[in-house]
C-alpha cells in the first residue's frame, strides 16, 4: 500500500512540474498566454492530490486544514487558467497579472506542500 501511495505522490509531483515548467517556458519566451498543457497538468495535480487526501491507513491523522488550503489554491489556479483560456479563444490578450498569478500560486502550492508540516 505504501508503494502505491508513493507512486501517487510521484504523479502529483509530475503534475506540478508540468504545470510550473509550462508556465516557465512561456514566461522565459515572454509570451503571456495559457497553454493546453497547463490545463492537463492542473487536472493531473487535482486528481492525484485528491487521491493523496484519501486515508491510506496512515499511522497519523492527515492535516485537513493543509489539504483544504492547497485545494483552494489549486481551484484559484484553475479559475485563472479558465479565464486565460476563454480570453485567448475570443482573441483577446491575457492580462499579465493573471499570467503571473498562475506561476506564483503554483509555486505557493508547492511551498505549502513542502514547508507546512
Amino acid at each position: 500500500m505504501e508503494i502505491l501511495r508513493h507512486a501517487v505522490v510521484l504523479v502529483h509531483l509530475v503534475g506540478f512540474a508540468i504545470l510550473f515548467g509550462a508556465w516557465v517556458v512561456e514566461a522565459v519566451a515572454r509570451r503571456v498566454r495559457v497553454t493546453p498543457l497547463m490545463n492537463y497538468a492542473l487536472a493531473i495535480s487535482l486528481v492525484s492530490g485528491l487521491a493523496l487526501a484519501a486515508p491510506w491507513a496512515l499511522d497519523h491523522e492527515p492535516n485537513y486544514v493543509k489539504i483544504a488550503v492547497k485545494l483552494v489554491v489549486l481551484l484559484v489556479i484553475g479559475a485563472l487558467l479558465g479565464i486565460g483560456s476563454a480570453r485567448q479563444k475570443r482573441g483577446a490578450d491575457l492580462a499579465p497579472a493573471v499570467f503571473w498569478l498562475v506561476g506564483i500560486l503554483t509555486l505557493l502550492n508547492a511551498a505549502l506542500a513542502v514547508l507546512w508540516r
